[in-house]
């Protein structure tokens, strides 16, 4: 089983399928319940926070847009997963706890 680690930065857990987001133009290919995987977030993101059963990203912390975001929502976050895109598969399953800040894999 493959962990990963980040900034815990939304209490919770949540399962789901990993949905790699680059940019808005692939806003279309999320779907409620995915997990939310990106870089980063700004507020032209904030309506996929109500769809996502968590949020993962590769930088921020406890103070940038996704963490205070998913915490409105009351979704898990954790953030500051370093190569996050490069390392989770777009629709692989995940578990998201964003208290203790991992990410676990798993279809490995």
């Amino acid at each position: 089983m493959t962990v990963l680690a980040g900034t815990a930065a939304s209490a919770g857990t949540a399962q789901g399928r990993a949905r790699l987001i680059h940019g808005p133009d692939e806003f279309g290919l999320f779907q409620a319940g995915d997990v939310l995987v990106c870089r980063t977030t700004d507020p032209a993101w904030t309506p996929l926070f109500g769809l996502a059963s968590a949020v993962v990203t590769e930088t921020g912390g406890m103070l940038s847009h996704a963490a205070i975001v998913a915490r409105e929502f009351g979704i898990p976050a954790v953030l500051g997963v370093r190569d996050a895109l490069a390392l989770l598969a777009d629709g692989g399953a995940i578990a998201v706890d964003g208290a203790r800040g991992t990410v676990t894999l798993m279809d490995a």
